[in-house]
């Protein structure tokens, strides 16, 4: 998995990551929603992009993430966000945000763009010179976790499951956050099995956790689920579907719905 699809699915998942390391309140988040946009005329597609819910005071955040050197970074991102400026609707202001491991990856050619880089539009993010004190996020934490060297990874995967645990109190968030710990951590040793990194930092303990069982049981779900649409077809009930398979008589109302969109209201299915 590329470094870039990490943290364009770590802003997917935890939005408020990203505030944190433009120095914005986490809450900010809760204005935006992270995609992909596309300016189609050109059939073009921006990765990264933070656009305002409703607020029509709040910027756009254009986000690159850059751990390889490129000389035309620069040229590249500034032509991506004025093409799409310029086909969108939307009128808001903007920001452009690029996030590199180190100072040293930063090669892109500026001269033509120094009046933007320096007009504060542009912030610049260098993983390895966050505040020591910021570290203690566990947002921040997850970030830098990707740089990490291997020497302390280990002790830093432990120390940011056991921040999960004490601070994220919804199961299912704690249940994302720890499948992108994993994500990372595979990143990290693409030498090593799985086995083996469970064993590494500890994860086998925490797949004994009501979080991992209950998706061990989804895991289960799955092969019940597609099923659903032939019993349904063959003319059994929803009521009796649902007791066959042991789930919930609600969810399978929802995939009836689903999969025949003019039957019945949920409240009328047999």
């Amino acid at each position: 998995m590329k470094t870039d699809t990490i943290f364009y699915r770590l802003f997917q998942s935890f939005p408020s990551i990203f505030f944190e390391l433009i120095h914005q309140p986490p809450e900010t988040a809760n204005a935006y929603q992270f995609a992909s946009v596309e300016v189609k005329q050109l059939a073009f597609r921006i990765d990264g992009v933070f656009l305002p819910t409703s607020n029509a005071a709040s910027p756009i955040y254009f986000v690159e993430v850059q751990f390889q050197p490129d000389k035309k970074l620069y040229s590249r991102l500034f032509a991506e966000i004025f093409l799409y400026l310029d086909k969108t609707e939307l009128t808001n202001n903007w920001q452009g945000v690029v996030v590199y491991p180190r100072r040293g990856i930063d090669v892109g050619e500026t001269e033509r763009y120094a009046e933007l880089l320096a007009s504060g539009r542009v912030s610049r993010i260098y993983l390895d010179e966050l505040d020591a004190g910021e570290t203690q996020s566990i947002g921040i934490g997850t970030v830098k976790l990707v740089i990490e060297p291997e020497s302390t990874a280990v002790a830093k995967t432990r120390e940011l499951i056991e921040l999960a645990k004490q601070q994220i109190t919804s199961e299912i968030t704690q249940k994302e956050f720890l499948k992108l710990i994993e994500t990372i951590v595979v990143y990290k040793f693409p030498q090593k099995s799985r086995e083996e990194i469970e064993q590494m930092f500890g994860l086998t303990e925490l797949k004994q956790t009501k979080v991992y069982q209950e998706a061990k049981e989804e895991g289960k779900a799955e092969g019940k689920l597609e099923t659903i649409p032939f019993m349904l077809n063959s003319g059994i009930t929803v009521e009796q579907i649902a007791a066959g398979l042991g789930l919930d008589v609600e969810l399978v109302r929802s995939l009836a719905a689903q999969v025949n969109p003019n039957q019945k209201k949920n409240d009328e299915l047999p």
